[in-house]
């Protein structure tokens, strides 16, 4: 709205000539949504608790997690409103690209908030069935898939680090697949979010890394340098990235160890889902295996642990999945297994960003 409003003026005073640029509206929009969690954080955590909205716990968990029952849960309305509120002000909201990844936050952060109800209604640590959420997810990732497929600019091929040659295009059956994308990264991030600040560390990471994806992709010459597919209608997701990183810098304010609040699925679903649509709409889809590889590899470790538990008869690979448990079983101190994760996010995101310079 920002920009609709002040951008115009810049013909008379010259200073608003500034919302013309990316950067500024990136930066300033992070730094809003940092604010905005700062400010409203104290009130969401005593409201949240006012309103007896804690986290149950499982009790086959670690036993060191049983302290956390009654934590004020479900903050992830905190970065979402101001992930919306920040994106409305500072972004271009005739830009196609920016009213997707907002409906994409919206339909999930609905399917998140709903789960975190059911779960208060159960009193238990289970809200939809997994077929349940399941379906519902495939739905809004096909939802938002059909959208980006349906952009006039947008390219059904694929890219592949270092294989600059290699761009098979779908066609239309690149629909299923960024509906895979984007629900699987939704997944993998809400497994991911079990100890105190461990989600939101590699979201940060991940989210300043598309930025520079989406910039140089929209970027027409340092695209062409770069070798990199020139979208230039996705440079507006610069500044939703750059607001998804504000968001969670300030919610991690609250969220670190040891967490005031908890963001439940309201925000672990809706940020790994907007990740996703963002690495689709970047064209950056394959590599999101790597920016998102722990999110990869909690998942991963859930699907063998459980697929072996079903194979042997009720062996197990790990001592508990998702792998930060095992790690915590193994007496690692949960700020250990936090940092040490947020490090492999750090390195993961490194590589990533290196694949821009070797094609």
């Amino acid at each position: 709205m920002l920009f609709h409003f002040l951008y115009p003026l810049h013909t008379e005073i010259s200073f608003f000539n500034l919302f013309r640029y990316i950067t500024f509206r990136t930066i300033y929009g992070g730094l809003t949504a940092l604010v905005l969690c700062f400010v409203l954080g104290p009130w969401v955590i005593k409201r949240l608790s006012r309103m007896q909205i804690g986290q149950f716990i499982q009790n086959d968990g670690p036993e060191t997690h049983l302290e956390k029952e009654g934590t004020p849960t479900m903050g992830g309305m905190l970065i979402l409103f101001a992930l919306g509120v920040s994106t409305l002000l500072w972004a271009d909201l005739t830009n196609h690209y920016i009213l997707i990844t907002l409906l994409s936050m919206g339909l999930f952060g609905l399917i998140g908030f709903i789960d975190d109800y059911l779960m208060q209604v159960k009193k238990r640590n289970m809200g939809f069935t997994a077929k349940g959420k399941f379906a519902v997810q495939l739905i809004a990732g096909f939802t938002v898939s059909f959208l980006v497929y349906s952009c006039p600019d947008f390219d059904t091929s694929l890219s592949f680090p270092f294989l600059k040659n290699f761009t098979p295009d779908l066609g239309v059956w690149y629909i299923p697949f960024a509906t895979l994308v984007i629900v699987g990264t939704s997944n993998a991030v809400n497994l991911t979010d079990g100890l105190d600040g461990l989600a939101i560390g590699p979201i940060i990471i991940a989210s300043v890394t598309y930025m520079f994806f989406a910039y140089v992709a929209s970027h027409v010459e340092i695209a062409n340098y770069l070798q990199v597919k020139h979208i230039a209608s996705c440079g507006e997701i610069t500044v939703v990235c750059g607001v998804l990183a504000g968001a969670g810098l300030g919610f991690l304010w609250f969220n670190a160890h040891p967490a005031q609040v908890f963001m439940g699925d309201t925000g672990s679903i809706p940020l790994g889902a907007l990740l996703g649509t963002i690495a689709v709409i970047t064209k950056q889809e394959i590599l999101l295996l790597v920016v998102g590889g722990l999110f990869v590899i909690e998942a991963m470790s859930v699907i063998i642990q459980v697929g072996y538990f079903k194979l042997t008869n009720g062996k197990r690979v790990f001592r508990m999945a998702p792998l930060h448990h095992h790690f915590e079983l193994k007496g690692w101190p949960e700020s250990k297994v936090i940092v040490r994760f947020w490090i492999i996010a750090i390195i993961l995101a490194l590589v990533s960003l290196s694949t821009l310079k070797i094609r």
